[in-house]
């Protein structure tokens, strides 16, 4: 198979930002983050976005700035924890686009997002840990619908890159 476009999809913290950045430029493609073509169209933050006009308001930007990206080639997308879970969003996609789901475990997860730069709404409060083990329960049965499946917990972003690229060169 030739691949013209890779989707990382997985749970906010699992590492499809960063895994996405250096995939990209280890393939010489171009990167596409999902959040930050909504904030640019939106001019908001997400948590703007959420707290102002609600989760269905940026689902929808999410899934107009995901269907503009899909539409080019040679390019890595990493859109928002939740988009793999309009039903058969993943089965849709194009057959040359490879989707990865990056697995991470809850605790690893709030600890990632807790160290980052964006604020995420939907793990806001003290129970941040149980409220991603909901989440993460909802959304693995979407998830794991992608083509290949990495366990981000014990490998750095530069070495999954690396053996997602490798998988692509051998057509997989």
């Amino acid at each position: 198979m030739v691949w013209t476009q890779v989707v990382l999809v997985g749970f906010m913290g699992s590492g499809k930002t960063v895994v996405g950045r250096r995939l990209a430029r280890e393939l010489d493609w171009g990167f596409v983050d999902l959040d930050d073509q909504v904030e640019a169209a939106s001019g908001s933050t997400i948590a703007e976005l959420f707290a102002e006009r609600g989760e269905a308001a940026f689902r929808e930007l999410e899934a107009q700035a995901g269907a503009a990206a899909l539409k080019c080639k040679h390019v890595v997308l990493a859109p928002g924890g939740g988009w793999p879970l309009v039903p058969g969003r993943i089965e849709r996609l194009p057959p040359s686009c490879l989707s990865v789901w990056l697995r991470v475990s809850a605790e690893t997860a709030v600890q990632r997002v807790r160290s980052g730069r964006r604020v995420r709404p939907l793990l806001g409060g003290s129970d941040a840990v149980d409220k991603a083990r909901v989440l993460l329960r909802e959304r693995e049965p979407a998830y794991a619908h992608a083509r290949l499946h990495f366990d981000t917990e014990h490998a750095s972003p530069a070495a999954l890159a690396l053996r997602i690229a490798k998988q692509m060169e051998r057509g997989e």
